[in-house]
């Protein structure tokens, strides 16, 4: 009995020591995905909730907390879908993109909510976390050439939606969102 307790002692402090670490980097990637610092915390405490149920079976804690940001995320993306859309403004902002970096973080964030949940997705593992193709895949659980046709997709409605982040997004991608 009292090994057991031990046992589920440390592996109590692991989780706290993984989330100690990767909280930041883990909120980061998830607001980089909702666009709203609340549901990006929400999120990431699903994320975490998941894991620690689990964390006795998980090979890979970083890849599994990730992974459950991403397919969460797209669950929710397509549950606000489904609900009548709430009143956005079509008004233009009253001062032009001078090309701070603040205002490109503005620009960029403001664009990649409208792209879709798969295509922010995407982009967020291979530019801003910088995975490779294949490990973006396994991540997202799809074929090597869905991540090559959303990375393609994403990046020219980026153009479309925000010309002035054109020369970031072929030019600098692990600038973009830092």
């Amino acid at each position: 009995m009292i090994d057991r307790n031990r046992g589920r002692e440390r592996k109590r402090l692991a989780f706290g020591e993984f989330v100690r670490a990767e909280i930041t980097a883990l909120t980061r990637t998830a607001y980089l995905l909702t666009g709203d610092r609340h549901h990006a915390e929400d999120l990431v405490q699903v994320a975490l909730a998941r894991a620690a149920v689990r964390w006795e079976r998980i090979d890979d804690p970083g890849a599994y907390v990730r992974r459950v940001l991403y397919t969460q995320s797209a669950s929710w993306w397509r549950w606000r879908r489904a609900r009548p859309p709430e009143a956005l403004t079509g008004t233009v902002p009253d001062r032009a993109v001078t090309g701070s970096e603040p205002e490109l973080r503005l620009v960029l964030l403001q664009a990649l909510a409208r792209l879709t949940a798969r295509q922010r997705a995407v982009l967020v593992l291979r530019y801003y976390e910088d995975r490779t193709e294949v490990e973006t895949a396994a991540l997202l659980g799809c074929a090597v050439g869905t991540v090559k046709s959303q990375t393609r997709h994403a990046l020219e409605r980026l153009r479309t939606l925000a010309p002035e982040l054109a020369e970031l997004v072929g030019r600098e991608p692990e600038r973009v969102g830092r």
